[in-house]
């Protein structure tokens, strides 16, 4: 990973502190990956020391601002904090390259590379954006939906970079994409051999060092299958990972609802990578 600013970022535009509420910060920066600019919407709680960041991916349609004001991230790690419930952690919630209806934070033909926007530069812009961060802090994915079907795959593909990977109402497979995009599948399918684009391949392929993984799903969500279906094939071919349903479909509700169940995972498996 590299961890010099200059070679990651043409600019970077930080919010004023004095002007920034409930642990809020904002950053946008000019990403030689996306070849443009880039926005992050940050969490970052009151501590002298931070040993956890995590990534917080959104859906199609949505941006950076979606987690913390529909989602209301930033108050729910707050409280886990002040109720000692989870450690101080930094969340970085970063835009997914703003293509078409949803970049699937893939890597696209001639144009950005949102894979390392996100595995390589989002962590070093946190370094800049969040002092207490610890240099070499342990690191976690996880996302909704689309930004679901990003930390699964993300998370997997490059498994010893994260401690922890979770998901909720995830897309699992590019096929989902068409439920929820305008445009054709070959589009994605453009990005990557078919296979690379199936979150199962890279949990399979990197099992033996796949960080602890859990993944959910409402009971109304139109995406119950594919997650059921994605429990079974890891399940029969014996690859750890927790797999729940929970009353409920695809929405904000929801996710409000089960994010701390995240967080207090990225919390247990982190602190305990951190512990050894």
């Amino acid at each position: 990973m590299c961890c010099c600013l200059t070679d990651l970022f043409h600019t970077v535009e930080l919010s004023d502190t004095k002007c920034e509420q409930d642990g809020l910060r904002f950053a946008t920066v000019k990403s030689r990956a996306l070849g443009g600019r880039g926005d992050v919407s940050f969490f970052v709680p009151r501590a002298e020391r931070i040993d956890t960041l995590l990534i917080l991916l959104h859906g199609v349609w949505g941006s950076h601002w979606v987690w913390p004001f529909k989602g209301n991230a930033h108050r729910i790690a707050q409280k886990l904090i002040a109720d000692q419930t989870i450690a101080p952690l930094a969340i970085a919630m970063p835009s997914d390259g703003l293509l078409r209806d949803g970049s699937g934070y893939l890597t696209w033909p001639d144009g950005p590379d949102i894979e390392r926007w996100i595995v390589d530069e989002v962590p070093a812009l946190a370094r800049l954006a969040v002092p207490a961060l610890r240099h070499d802090a342990s690191l976690a994915i996880a996302g909704l939906s689309m930004g679901g079907y990003g930390a699964l795959r993300l998370g997997a593909k490059y498994a010893t970079s994260f401690c922890a990977i979770a998901a909720h109402s995830a897309i699992t497979d590019v096929e989902d994409f068409t439920s929820f995009v305008e445009e054709p599948l070959s589009a994605y399918l453009a990005c990557a051999p078919r296979e690379e684009l199936d979150t199962a391949y890279w949990i399979r392929r990197h099992r033996d060092t796949l960080p602890p993984l859990q993944f959910d799903c409402g009971t109304e969500d139109a995406l119950l299958k594919s997650n059921r279906r994605l429990h079974d094939e890891l399940a029969n071919a014996g690859v750890a990972h927790s797999y729940v349903e929970h009353p409920g479909g695809h929405e904000w509700t929801y996710w409000q609802h089960h994010l701390a169940d995240t967080l207090r995972h990225v919390d247990r498996h982190c602190r305990s990578r951190e512990a050894e």
